[in-house]
């Protein structure tokens, strides 16, 4: 194999681009505070001072349902394009292939519905004191 002028620039490259991706955390290493107690230890809650227990963590249920969202926001994303150019096609093959996707959402919705996913389980809490 020759070495040539592409092979260089190639490698010239990678390590640019290396270079480029490793200098902000390197930067950001280097001139960080070390500083690691008193407000730096407390949440960051838009501006406001957390009260409570504010480092608790969310339920499991948050991150169900947000899985969910996604995976049936990705649906909606494949439905955009088959309703657009559902009168452009001829026959009933577009009918049949959308009938067969939507099938397997609604068993995956089935699904999740006998897992007990949409079930919220009702915790009555009371609100904490402001410290």
């Amino acid at each position: 194999m020759v070495f040539d002028a592409l092979h260089l620039a190639v490698i010239v490259f990678l390590a640019a681009a290396a270079i480029f991706a490793a200098s902000p955390l390197v930067i950001a290493f280097l001139i960080a505070p070390r500083n690691r107690g008193g407000e730096f230890q407390t949440p960051y809650e838009c501006g406001v001072k957390p009260y409570g227990r504010a480092w608790d963590h969310f339920g499991f249920n948050y991150h169900i349902y947000a899985l969910i969202f996604i995976a049936f926001d990705v649906d909606v994303l494949y439905l955009i394009p088959v309703g657009a150019a559902y009168r452009l096609l001829p026959g009933l093959m577009p009918l049949a292939e959308l009938s067969f996707f939507l099938f397997f959402v609604l068993l995956a919705v089935l699904y999740f519905n006998a897992k007990g996913v949409f079930y919220w389980p009702r915790r009555l809490t009371m609100p904490q004191t402001l410290e």
